[in-house]
C-alpha cells in the first residue's frame, strides 16, 4: 500500500509556527487597513471630542465645581473608554465587508485553523483601538488632567484589555451577519446603550434600583471602573469629590478590587472569542 500523509480529521496538519504566522499577517492587515485610511482616524475622533468638550463643558456648568474638581476630569477616562469602544466593536465591520467581496471564503479554505483567524482579527482591532484611545491622552493636558509616564502604561494596559474584549465581542457578532447594514443597526443598538449603562458619563452611585442593576448587568461597567480609578489615583480628588464622583463600582454592598473587574473583562472576552470561532466553523 502507498503512503498516506498524516492528516487530521479536518485537514492536513498544519505546523505551530505556521499558524503563528497567520496571526500575524492578520493583525498586518489591520493595521494597514487603518493606517490608510485617514477619514476613519478622523471620524473615530469626532464623537469623543464632541462628548468632552461639548457635553463636558455644558454638564460643568450644570453640576459647577466639587471641592475644586471639574466635571470634565470625571469625564475624561469615560471619553477615552468610548474613543477604544466604538473602534473596537466597529473594526469588526471588516469581516462583513470581506464576506460580501469573497475574501471571507478564501482565508476560510485555507488550511489554517479559525482559532488563529479570529486571534488575528481580535489583535489587530483591539491594537487600533488602543491606539485611538490613546490618542486621546493629548487632549488631557486642555482640561486640567495630570498625565505620569506610569499612568500611560496603565492606561494603554487598561486599553488593551477592554479592546480585546470589545473586539471579540464585535467578530462573534460580524460572524453571524452577511450585509454591512445589518452589522451597522446591530452594533447602534448595542453600543450605545452599552456606553450610557457603563458609568462612563456619570457617576454609578446614588442611582435609583432599576438603574443601578441595569449598570451592574453591563460588563462594559467593569472596564470602565479600572480606567477611572487609575486616572483619578494621580490627580488632586478632594474627600467630597471622591464620594460624589466615586470611580468604583460596588456590588452586594462589596467594592470591586480592580483585578477582579479585570478578572470579569477578561471572562466576558473568552467567552465571545470562543463565540466567534465557533461563529466562523460554521459552514459559509
Amino acid at each position: 500500500m502507498s503512503a498516506i500523509p498524516a492528516t487530521r480529521a479536518h485537514g492536513p496538519t498544519v505546523p505551530r509556527w505556521h499558524e503563528l504566522r497567520t496571526v500575524g499577517m492578520v493583525w498586518e492587515r489591520e493595521l494597514i487597513r487603518f493606517e490608510r485610511n485617514r477619514t476613519r482616524i478622523v471620524t473615530s475622533l469626532s464623537q469623543p471630542l464632541l462628548f468632552l468638550f461639548v457635553l463636558g463643558y455644558g454638564m460643568s456648568t450644570l453640576v459647577g465645581s466639587t471641592g475644586g474638581f471639574d466635571f470634565k476630569k470625571f469625564l475624561f477616562p469615560g471619553i477615552v473608554s468610548m474613543s477604544v469602544v466604538s473602534t473596537a466593536i466597529f473594526s469588526a465591520i471588516s469581516i462583513v465587508w470581506d464576506r460580501e467581496f469573497g475574501f471571507l471564503r478564501e482565508m476560510l479554505v485555507a488550511p489554517v485553523s479559525r482559532a488563529s483567524l479570529v486571534t488575528g482579527k481580535t489583535l489587530g482591532g483591539a491594537t487600533v483601538a488602543a491606539v485611538q484611545g490613546t490618542i486621546m491622552l493629548v487632549l488631557a493636558p486642555l482640561i486640567g488632567v495630570h498625565l505620569t509616564v506610569a499612568l500611560v502604561f496603565e492606561v494603554i494596559g487598561l486599553e488593551l484589555v477592554m479592546a480585546v474584549a470589545l473586539t471579540a465581542f464585535g467578530v462573534f457578532v460580524a460572524s453571524r451577519i452577511s450585509r454591512i447594514e445589518g452589522f451597522q443597526v446591530v452594533m447602534q443598538l448595542v453600543l450605545f446603550p452599552m456606553l450610557f449603562l457603563s458609568g462612563a458619563l456619570f457617576p454609578l452611585s446614588g442611582l435609583p434600583t432599576w438603574l443601578s442593576v441595569l449598570t451592574r448587568l453591563n460588563p462594559l461597567t467593569y472596564a470602565v471602573a479600572p480606567l477611572r480609578q487609575v486616572v483619578f489615583a494621580v490627580q488632586h480628588v478632594p474627600p467630597v469629590a471622591a464620594a460624589r464622583f466615586s470611580a468604583t463600582v460596588t456590588l452586594f454592598g462589596y467594592t470591586l478590587p480592580v483585578w477582579l473587574e479585570l478578572v470579569m473583562v477578561a471572562a466576558f472576552a473568552g467567552v465571545f472569542f470562543t463565540l466567534a470561532i465557533q461563529g466562523f466553523s460554521r459552514r459559509d
